[in-house]
This record gives C-alpha cells, sequence and structure tokens, in this order.
C-alpha cells in the first residue's frame, strides 16, 4: 500500500466530509453565488457566507466580510503585495521564502519597490532584531512565512507582529504550512495580511485558499470584472470581499474548503499539531543514526512544524526520492521546494534536499515504513 508523506505539498487523503461537500455542491448546487435570485444560487450564497464564517472563526477574524477567497495562497500573496506597494514604498522579508512571496517581490522589486531580504540561520530562523534594524521611513510592510517549508521553522511571528505595529508598518503572514495544524489568531499576532491555501492544511481541494485583508488595508484588485452584483457600475466595486473576487467563484472547491476547516476545528489545531509533532520525532529518532544523513532545520521540536528536510552524503536527493516511490510506494518530494533562497541559506543548493512531510492521516507504521526503506536504501 502506498504511502503519502508529501502533506506539505498538498494534503492527501481529505476527510470523508470534503468529498461529500464537493459532491454535494456539484450535483446538487450547481451554480454560483450571486447570479441569481432562485434557490440554487440563494443556497451557493449562503454556502459561501457560511464558508467565510468558518474561516473567521479559525483565525479570530472578527468580520468574515474582511476573508475574500482566492484560488491558491500564491494568489493571495500577489493580491496582497501587489495590490499594496508601489514605487518608492520599502519591504521587509527573508530569505527562507517560498516563491509564491519571493517572485511577487522580486517583480516589484523592477518596479521600484525597494526590498530587504533578511538572511536566516543555518536552522531557519530570522532575528526578529533583525528586522527591526531593517525597518526604514518608507517601509510599509513585513512580509515572511510563518514555517518554512523546507526546514520546518517557525518563526517568531509574535514578536514581529509586535516590531511591525510599533512601527507602524503592515504585517503579511504567508501561512501555507501552518494554517490548520499551528494556531493562527490575527489579533494577537498583529497580522494584517493573511494568505492561506485551502489544499494543504485546511484539507480543502485544490484551486482554493484565501486572504484575510484587515479593516483599513486598502489594495488595489489584481483582476477586475463580475462580481454577481453592483452591475449598474462601469467600475470596480470598492465594498470587499466582491472587489477581489471578480468571476464566477469556485462554489465546490469552497464546499470542500468550508468542510476542511469544520474538520480542523472539530479535531482541534493543537490536537492535530500534537499528532503531527510525534510523527516527525518518530522520524528524526528513526533516522538519527543513519551515517551521512544530515537533518535540516530545528534541533527543538517545539519551534519545528510538520516539515523535516534531510541530505545523505553521496546520494542525490532526487535519486533517494525515486527509490522510494519505485521500489517502495513511499511518496516524498526532492529538489529545491520553490525556495531556492533557504536552500542558499542552508548550503544545499542546487541540489536541494528530500522533504518529509507527516500529514494528520499519516500512522506511526508509516514512519517506520519510511526508516526502513531509506535504510535499505543506503546499505543495500
Amino acid at each position: 500500500m502506498a504511502i503519502y508523506l508529501d502533506n506539505a505539498a498538498t494534503s492527501f487523503p481529505k476527510p470523508p466530509g470534503v468529498y461529500a461537500a464537493v459532491d454535494h455542491a456539484l450535483r446538487e448546487i450547481g451554480v454560483g453565488p450571486g447570479r441569481g435570485g432562485y434557490r440554487q444560487s440563494l443556497e451557493a450564497t449562503r454556502l459561501v457566507f457560511a464558508a467565510r464564517e468558518s474561516a473567521s472563526a479559525l483565525f479570530g477574524i472578527a468580520d468574515s466580510s474582511r476573508v475574500v477567497f482566492t484560488h491558491s495562497a500564491t494568489e493571495g500573496l500577489n493580491l496582497a503585495t501587489i495590490g499594496l506597494l508601489r514605487s518608492g514604498d520599502h519591504v521587509v522579508t527573508t530569505t527562507a521564502e517560498h516563491n509564491s512571496l519571493a517572485r511577487p517581490l522580486n517583480l516589484l522589486d523592477r518596479r521600484g519597490v525597494e526590498v530587504t531580504r533578511i538572511p536566516c540561520d543555518r536552522q531557519g530562523f530570522v532575528d526578529p532584531g533583525d528586522i527591526s534594524a531593517a525597518v526604514r521611513a518608507n517601509t510599509r510592510l513585513v512580509a515572511l512565512s510563518h514555517c518554512s517549508n523546507v526546514t520546518g521553522a517557525i518563526q517568531p511571528v509574535f514578536e514581529i507582529g509586535e516590531i511591525a505595529r510599533k512601527h507602524g508598518v503592515l504585517f503579511l503572514l504567508d501561512a501555507a504550512q501552518s494554517a490548520g495544524s499551528i494556531p493562527i489568531d490575527v489579533a494577537g499576532l498583529n497580522v494584517d495580511l493573511l494568505a492561506a491555501p485551502g489544499h494543504k492544511g485546511l484539507f480543502g481541494p485544490q484551486g482554493t485558499g484565501l486572504l484575510y485583508v484587515a479593516d483599513g488595508v486598502e489594495l488595489e484588485p489584481l483582476m477586475v470584472g463580475g462580481t454577481g452584483g453592483y452591475s449598474s457600475s462601469d467600475e470596480q466595486p470598492e465594498a470587499i470581499p466582491e472587489r477581489f473576487e471578480s468571476g464566477t467563484l469556485n462554489t465546490p472547491g469552497i464546499a470542500g474548503l468550508k468542510a476542511g476547516i469544520e474538520f480542523v476545528m472539530e479535531q482541534g489545531v493543537d490536537m492535530i499539531r500534537r499528532k503531527e509533532s510525534q510523527l516527525v520525532a518518530r522520524f528524526l529518532a528513526g533516522v538519527a543514526d543513519i551515517p551521512g544523513l544530515t537533518v535540516y532545520g530545528p534541533d527543538d521540536p517545539a519551534r519545528r512544524g510538520s516539515v523535516v528536510s534531510f541530505t545523505v552524503t553521496g546520494h542525490d536527493p532526487s535519486e533517494i526520492a525515486y527509490l522510494l516511490d519505485r521500489d517502495w510506494g513511499i511518496s516524498v518530494r526532492a529538489g529545491l521546494h520553490c525556495a531556492p533562497d533557504a536552500h542558499r541559506s542552508l548550503g544545499t543548493y542546487p541540489a536541494g534536499t528530500v522533504r518529509v512531510s507527516p500529514g494528520y492521516f499519516n500512522v506511526e507504521a508509516d514512519i517506520d515504513a519510511f526508516v526502513k526503506a531509506l535504510r535499505a536504501i543506503m546499505v543495500p
């Protein structure tokens, strides 16, 4: 039986309720919200509203209208950065970022936005003091990931949020690896913009995501067009979330995302975090004595998410991942994981690492089977 250990890319499998919700939306609703006054369209509208409410409850968002549905965290990060920053603005970020944040900032850099990238240490952490020291008079945004998709390092976001608030700077948090598995309260963390994918720790389908936009934060939309309302105006509406949701929403995907979020809240984020941490700890203990194996990331498991990257001397990461899949039916990821600067910081560029990311539906036997397989590859 195949063993899936690439939940940092996409969680799999999904809770049964997610499959049922998508099926119901496709078969029984079948239309998008705000496109008619008949019962099916009204049901779609109610479903999308309920999904916003669920997301707001999970992240401590007071006003669910500030939740914008996107097709991915990538879209949310693009909207948060390109929609906010203008030539002459300054943004502080880190060298640990995924391309979903790094590439929009690189684009803005070419458009006249100043970008300061704070180096991370060998465990993947950034020093909040370095971020504070980088803030200038024209700094408008601090933007970084909550949890690294390479090292698993959980950044000290509480301290960073306090620094941003002290300096009067907006704080954008990329929650791609933390939403659903690490507690997030936007008010308690002073987060002004929160981007999250639906298909990872929130257990939704691919093609879903969200961006929280705090009250008072003004963004320009990336795309304009039909919003299902305000049809008499030839201008994009000012009201949020409609301002950022042009085109027919992915109602089946949002239905699945709503079910996924509800599953997270039923299980409890703390419980999910605890289970995944136990699996990571079992993995680390199992590979600790393998000759030539180097694990990257935090030594303290409390500061690591459910992501472990490693290399083995004399073995290309892609070779290891290929053999695990071919001979053992174990799915992991090898390479740069769309975060080349993180690997430059670690010294693992350009080959990258093997990444193992247990999820909620993995069990201890999966980890044991992985360790057994890895040992067999190392000593054929």
